[in-house]
């Protein structure tokens, strides 16, 4: 027969247990900026080889990333990564569990795309703070493809495109495969393929904007624009910062850091260090 009195207990034993874990689940969430200020560091997590944004411990999410962990009075310590297979593998290792190989998560993930089916399908993150956007473009020699409204006018002039990339994947498959006999796609990435194309080994090159534009922005001999296929993403993908679902301190702080940053122009002059032109996303 149960006593009322062990009822009692048992009943406040349960409260008092439940009670602890809600205060320490607040607690986590509550401390999440307090805990990185505590320690003197954010930890940013970084993409490895993507230029014009990281290579080598430079680029302009580096840049951004010391700007940021100084907004909120604290040292940068990067956590530089090698992608996975999707974006959902990157913000598993990277926000809100960590790597299998034992590193990770950082406090915050950079050069995240603000992209709505990916927050829907990652809810342990928030994804938020887009600084700029990206879009897959042409690059192409005035001199040899003075006018390119549609893949046809190519002809069989050169390409160059990273293979393993979107505007790869795009060129290759444009027009029922038309263009592959002339594209070449070992290059590394988007960067490489441009440089190929100022070094006059091909006609065009196609990659992403920033690729692009870091190596041939200025440079009146090229025009650079859309990539004209209709599976092309018309205006781009926003692209920002994810974090752990909970830690809402530290996102409104980075989100802060990013509005400031947009506001009295250092966001333009870090762009600029990269050989961008800034745009707000």
């Amino acid at each position: 027969m149960n006593s009322p009195e062990l009822s009692r207990r048992a009943l406040l034993r349960w409260l008092g247990a439940a009670g602890a874990l809600a205060a320490a689940t607040g607690a986590r969430a509550a401390d999440s900026l307090e805990r990185v200020q505590a320690r003197g560091t954010l930890t940013v997590g970084i993409y490895h080889d993507m230029p014009p944004f990281h290579v080598n411990g430079r680029g302009i999410d580096v840049d951004l990333a010391a700007a940021l962990a100084e907004s909120i009075g604290v040292k940068l310590q990067l956590l530089p990564f090698r992608e996975g297979e999707n974006m959902d593998d990157d913000l598993r290792n990277m926000v809100w569990k960590g790597h299998y190989l034992g590193y990770g998560p950082a406090d915050v993930l950079i050069h995240v795309p603000v992209d709505a089916p990916l927050m829907e399908a990652n809810r342990q993150v928030r994804i938020f703070a887009p600084y700029c956007r990206e879009r897959v473009m042409l690059a192409r020699r005035l001199d040899r493809l003075p006018h390119l409204e549609t893949l046809a006018q190519l002809g069989t002039q050169p390409v160059a495109v990273p293979g393993q990339s979107l505007a790869g994947w795009l060129l290759l498959g444009a027009d029922g495969g038309a263009y592959r006999e002339q594209t070449t796609t070992h290059w590394k990435d988007g960067v490489e393929a441009a440089q190929a194309l100022q070094r006059g080994e091909c006609a065009a090159a196609a990659g992403l904007a920033s690729e692009l534009e870091s190596v041939l922005a200025g440079d009146a001999r090229f025009v650079i624009s859309p990539l004209p296929t209709l599976r092309a993403p018309r205006d781009g993908w926003a692209v920002g910062l994810a974090v752990k679902k909970d830690s809402i301190e530290l996102a409104t702080a980075l989100q802060r850091g990013v509005d400031t940053l947009a506001t009295n122009g250092r966001m333009r002059e870090i762009f600029a260090a990269g050989h961008l032109e800034w745009h707000a996303a």
